[in-house]
């Protein structure tokens, strides 16, 4: 899609850069973002300093000591950094409306039609640089005619690629020898040419229609996958982008799987990836700060209620339903304690949301003490005429509805709404077909189930091999489950034919005729009779009466 123009803004040093600022912080040497993991603290961000020094993302607290001694450490803020590079993209509104936050460090910027306003894409680049210098911020940044491929250059432009070191590898050579065999090859007269340096900035615009060649020279990495495929193609001699063009695309992934050559056409531009901008911000949040710390479950509760009012007042107004609460429970001297808790059906009832919230603040680690709670709707749905919940209940007295959708909410605090399921029914004439699940409380009780048309056992499992002669006649004494049954009454048959559209496995044998089978032992089985299509015919038990 060449008429296309994509910037990728990658702040490398996002989350360290931001404590800087927030803090004021005078930090001259390396300083390391660090988030617990697996019973230990793992780096998630550095400085300029600390990327001098040799420490990477990803490294342990305790190694990253041993390299560098006077390491400066701050615990990591995901909320904080999340709102950091909220701010960021609304900064980034400048250059183009459609701009699309990457987590946790990235911006993507469709800037088609809009570079000329600046002078220009090289103009921009400039204008970014110069922005984020002001700000204290590190930023690459790379054009393309494809996000893939300006997320690549923004992240590897001009950085060698990696070696692997196997003992094939013609990229080993010792840089005197290449140097020497350059010379060597230069048979015209006059001085052998030199490489003309090209701008950073430059280097990191594909021209229009040429990400071909802008991403030929780039590391495999570059395409976004996995580092073990990365490890895996390096092996193969595969290191550049360029190698993998030229290979045939079944053998890839085939022996890759469809990630890498999907990852491969995004790049290229014969995928389409579009840049989807960040929605609004939500006003549906409010906020209090309190004067002195407070840690008692009565006095967080204390709080809620007096921002629920405020909340509710605000959804009501907006003609607006809350599905989803988040209580942020900042700490004076941790990162803030979080808690979501979902509602069955929307609304702004205060008399539903907080027994809900109230399961969940028990579970808040207060420290030593919280001076801020923000509560935020973080996702609501319109509310109409239809009810309060804003949903239609046909048939459904209007006492009931809060009984359910309290019970189902109280539930998914504790399991997930997810978790609480219910059935409807199907129209299909297959048995185990009848109904399907659904969430509980994305759906409505089913009122009027169909009858079916004949009785239906109260256990249905898959059909049973029952060992009894192979003719349509129902079998006067029969072997099931190991036992041995005799034939006390039988009604039917009921026949029901295949859906001849749908290749289900379990109908591969044609034709049923169903019994229900009363046996001198006293079970009431449901027996049918296949009469063979890509199987043979034969007797099977598919459920149980009471």
């Amino acid at each position: 899609m060449p008429d296309r123009r994509i910037l990728s803004l990658w702040f490398p040093c996002l989350a360290a850069e931001r404590l800087i600022r927030a803090r004021n912080l005078a930090v001259q040497g390396p300083l390391a973002v660090v988030a617990p993991q697996s019973n230990t603290q793992v780096i998630t961000s550095l400085n300029g300093a600390g990327l001098a020094a040799g420490l990477r993302v990803g490294q342990t607290l305790g190694e990253a000591n041993a390299l560098c001694q006077g390491l400066v450490t701050q615990s990591a803020d995901p909320l904080a950094e999340a709102a950091f590079l909220a701010r960021l993209r609304r900064w980034a509104g400048k250059f183009s409306p459609a701009v699309a936050e990457e987590p946790p460090d990235a911006l993507a910027i469709d800037l088609t039609g809009c570079a000329h306003l600046f002078g220009g894409e090289a103009a921009v680049m400039a204008a970014v640089d110069s922005d984020c210098a002001g700000m204290g911020l590190t930023v690459t940044s790379g054009i393309a005619d494809t996000k893939g491929a300006a997320w690549a250059l923004a992240r590897y432009a001009g950085q060698p690629v990696a070696v692997a070191r196997s003992g094939d590898s013609i990229d080993q050579e010792a840089r005197a020898t290449r140097s020497r065999a350059a010379k060597r090859h230069w048979t015209r007269g006059g001085t052998a040419p030199q490489r003309v340096a090209v701008p950073d900035h430059l280097a990191r615009i594909a021209p229009p229609g040429r990400t071909y060649s802008a991403l030929s020279p780039l590391p495999v990495a570059a395409l976004r996958i996995d580092p073990k495929i990365t490890a895996q193609l390096a092996r193969l001699g595969l290191r550049r982008i360029g190698d993998l063009l030229g290979q045939p695309r079944e053998g890839l992934a085939r022996r890759f799987g469809t990630g890498l050559v999907l990852r491969l056409d995004q790049a290229m531009g014969h995928v389409a990836e579009p840049i989807s901008p960040a929605p609004p911000p939500d006003p549906f949040a409010v906020s209090l700060r309190l004067p002195e710390p407070i840690g008692l479950t009565d006095d967080l509760m204390a709080a809620l209620d007096r921002l629920l009012p405020h909340l509710c007042a605000r959804l009501e107004e907006r003609g607006r339903g809350a599905r989803s609460l988040r209580l942020e429970a900042h700490r004076i001297d941790q990162p803030p304690e979080v808690v979501t808790v979902g509602l069955a059906a929307p609304g702004h009832d205060i008399t539903r949301m907080r027994p809900l919230l109230e399961l969940k603040v028990a579970d808040i680690d207060s420290g030593y003490g919280i001076d801020m709670l923000r509560l935020t709707a973080v996702v609501t749905e319109p509310l109409d005429k239809r009810g309060t919940d804003g949903m239609f209940h046909p048939g459904r007295p209007a006492a009931e509805r809060p009984t359910l959708d309290d019970l189902v909410g109280r539930l998914g605090v504790r399991i997930g709404l997810e978790a609480i399921t219910r059935r409807h029914p199907v129209d299909t004439h297959i048995p185990e077909k009848t109904s399907k699940t659904l969430a509980a409380a994305w759906s409505e009780p089913a009122r009027d189930w169909p009858p079916p048309p004949a009785p239906r056992p109260l256990t249905l499992c898959r059909p049973e091999m029952v060992q009894a002669p192979e003719r349509p006649e129902v079998p006067a004494e029969f072997r099931w489950r190991g036992r041995l049954w005799h034939l006390a009454e039988a009604r039917g048959p009921e026949r029901i034919a295949p859906e001849w559209w749908l290749d289900d496995p379990e109908w591969r044998s044609g034709l049923r005729d169903y019994w229900v089978v009363t046996t001198a032992e006293g079970a009431r089985l449901w027996l049918f009779y296949a009469h063979g299509a890509a199987l043979s015919p034969g007797w099977f038990c598919q459920g149980s009466f009471a």
